[in-house]
């Protein structure tokens, strides 16, 4: 299966624009002529997977407390767009169900990274693969594209649905042994961090032979000079800024 991965990725939706992970900032990234969007998926209390970056509630609810010791009903309760300008008041946290049903409405592909609350990166991986296995085509898998920064929730992944894409996230601090774990979880795509990357981990990562994604990168002076290294696309919180800077949409 080869993925239709574009060069230019909407961050959390568009969330310069609009409250992140929210149903608002995917449709704005849409708007922007964006082809695919990268999320959060994260497990209520009550196991209904959800769209939080975050594993407590304060900085886009105001809420205090871990989104793991609420159910669905109360965190719907909850305003995640306030904090982000009155125009979003009473925005709500959407469900992963939501979420995948815009996507198929607006024809769009997807990074769906899991971002597990610690102690429930297995339950996560499967909670969101159930979903998943419900409402998702198998013809259409390659407008899905797997990611976590844990490897026990992406072996999760791995050994529930093998077939689906993976890709594999590096942090700020690489670790050492990246391409031992790129090789293990046969990852389609290598994602690496815009900030502390140099030229030469880049030439590094170019070695694995997988299109490289940087994130997250709202700069077009800082895309073009990735590109002149050789990365292939990025996550952005500004795809129209990106897109006018460097790309047509495609």
């Amino acid at each position: 299966m080869t993925l239709k991965v574009p060069r230019v990725i909407g961050h959390r939706g568009a969330c310069a624009y609009a409250p992140e992970n929210t149903l608002i900032s995917l449709h704005t990234a849409a708007d922007m002529g964006c082809k695919w969007v990268e999320v959060d998926v994260k497990l209520s209390k009550d196991f209904v997977p959800i769209l939080m970056h975050d594993d407590t509630l304060d900085r886009t609810t105001g809420i205090q407390g871990a989104v793991k010791d609420y159910d669905f009903h109360e965190l719907r309760d909850m305003d995640a767009g306030q904090w982000f300008g009155d125009s979003f008041i009473n925005t709500k946290i959407p469900s992963l169900e939501e979420v995948m049903e815009l996507i198929l409405q607006r024809n769009l592909g997807i990074n769906l990274e899991i971002k597990p609350c610690p102690g429930r990166e297995h339950d996560t991986a499967e909670a969101m693969f159930d979903l998943l296995s419900q409402i998702w085509d198998d013809d259409a898998r390659d407008r899905v594209l797997i990611t976590s920064f844990s490897y026990i929730a992406l072996e999760t992944a791995m050994d529930i649905a093998p077939d689906w894409a993976r890709g594999l996230l590096i942090d700020d601090d690489p670790d050492p042994n990246w391409a031992d774990m790129a090789k293990y979880f046969a990852a389609q795509t290598i994602h690496f961090s815009a900030e502390t990357a140099t030229r030469e981990f880049v030439e590094e990562l170019m070695d694995f032979q997988s299109p490289l994604y940087a994130y997250t990168v709202n700069d077009p002076r800082t895309a073009q000079t990735f590109r002149q290294w050789g990365v292939d696309g990025f996550f952005t919180n500004t795809p129209d800024i990106i897109h006018d800077g460097l790309f047509k949409v495609n």
